[in-house]
């Protein structure tokens, strides 16, 4: 029998970057809060042993917009903790193609906030760009 807090289940969340210092902190907080979690990895196997039992883990690359909207459907709050620091062409490139991609992709989606966290030194007042 569900009881009447089961019944208030908080809105689905979507964690990228749950293998990193920050998401993965983040990831434990949402876990213990109660709320229902789907983390989105490029290598799902590295991730899923990390997870609580009811925290779904995907597949997907915010560089490969096809795999975004599986991942963010039904999704209500989406927080955006992926850089592309460690890509090998061009940081600030692969960066902003990411987030755009993932903004198109969780407007479709029907998204209602995302969260997100800058790259390193990246400030508006430096000549970044307002992504979404």
């Amino acid at each position: 029998m569900e009881s009447a807090a089961d019944s208030r289940r908080r809105p689905l969340v979507l964690l990228t970057g749950a293998t990193g210092y920050i998401g993965g902190r983040l990831l434990k907080g949402l876990e213990k809060a109660g709320w229902q979690v789907r983390c989105l990895a490029r290598h799902p196997e590295f991730l899923r042993p990390r997870v609580a039992p009811n925290t779904e883990v995907v597949k997907g690359d915010c560089l490969d917009p096809a795999s975004l909207l599986p991942a963010l459907t039904g999704v209500h709050t989406a927080y955006y903790l992926v850089h592309s620091m460690g890509s090998t062409g061009k940081f600030e490139e692969e960066d902003r193609q990411a987030a755009r991609n993932f903004a198109s992709s969780a407007r479709q989606a029907g998204v209602r906030r995302i969260i997100y966290l800058a790259a390193c030194g990246a400030s508006l007042d430096s000549g970044a760009k307002k992504i979404v």
